[in-house]
């Protein structure tokens, strides 16, 4: 019962995080401990089905849960308090950074520890993150009437969006919704997602329904194929090369902590006096928090 309930607290807060553009799922099913045991769920299904099973369905009703009920409350903060819940996800990542770097640290190799090819492994996802965290796409957009005009070819592009965003989601560092931010859909998402909350207070509504169908349908099936596909990939190379796959990881962290600074989300409520004492305790709390569970889980 105890195992249940875990695996649905941590499909919450994976759900959770992919509300928050910028922050990385992945990232978070490291800190929780479970991330290996997501990929070989996803990887190794029809092995021991009732084991999966009892991970994999309190853990999808988690993200179930985390997106349709809590997204409208981390949009609340977002609008309201963006600042301080902002740093409360960049301290996650923070404090997860130091345990990254010492299972990629080589203690035979003098004060450095690095052999020479895992800087470039460390400092290319770096440069990456640091560079797409001045792409950002225009939000502008009115959902609600693209929705409704939209055709077979746009159902099309938006299933290989969630491909893409699936395979940010796996990997950590990456966040699914900030590529769906970049690609121009998380707009479509974020309403989409809206109005489910709204239907189910109106379940009559069949053309609403309609709408959601048309953004949720392509974009569900392209992250199930995108996140089979990566997850594959990613157990494969874990496997074989161990410490450049978390070489990466930890200058894909770096890179986020930069991009997520770089980001005006983390401001637009404003920056206040108040609003920084409150960011700096909300920070060193998902700092503390994502160390100590990452020092006993990793």
């Amino acid at each position: 019962m105890l195992s249940l309930l875990r695996n649905y607290i941590n499909g919450l807060a994976f759900g959770i995080t992919e509300t928050v553009p910028g922050v990385s799922a992945g990232t978070i099913a490291i800190i929780l401990g479970y991330y290996s045991e997501l990929i070989e769920t996803i990887n190794h299904f029809t092995r021991d089905i009732r084991k999966r099973l009892k991970f994999a369905i309190p853990f999808v009703l988690g993200i179930a849960t985390g997106i349709v009920a809590f997204g409208s409350i981390i949009q609340y903060l977002l609008k309201h308090y963006s600042l301080p819940t902002m740093l409360f996800f960049i301290g996650l990542i923070t404090g997860i950074i130091p345990i990254i770097f010492t299972k990629i640290k080589d203690p035979g190799r003098g004060v450095k520890g690095f052999k020479p090819g895992q800087i470039a492994q460390i400092a290319v996802p770096v440069l990456v993150l640091a560079v797409t965290s001045y792409l950002k796409a225009d939000e502008a957009v009115e959902a609600a009437a693209v929705i409704s005009a939209m055709n077979i070819p746009y159902m099309i592009f938006i299933f290989f969006a969630g491909i893409a965003a699936a395979a940010a989601l796996i990997i950590p560092g990456i966040s699914g919704s900030f590529v769906l931010l970049l690609i121009g859909v998380y707009p479509l998402v974020t309403y989409s997602l809206d109005s489910i909350r709204r239907w189910l207070g109106d379940m009559g509504n069949m053309e609403l329904l309609l709408d959601i169908c048309k953004v949720m349908i392509p974009l569900g099936v392209g992250i199930i194929i995108g996140g089979l596909s990566m997850a594959r990939l990613i157990e494969k190379l874990l496997k074989n090369y161990y410490k450049t796959i978390y070489s990466i990881i930890f200058g894909l962290l770096i890179g986020s902590v930069y991009a997520l600074f770089n980001d005006p989300i983390v401001y637009q409520s404003g920056v206040s006096m108040w609003m920084t004492v409150i960011g700096i305790v909300t920070f060193l709390l998902g700092g503390v928090l994502s160390f100590t569970l990452g020092k006993k889980r990793l």
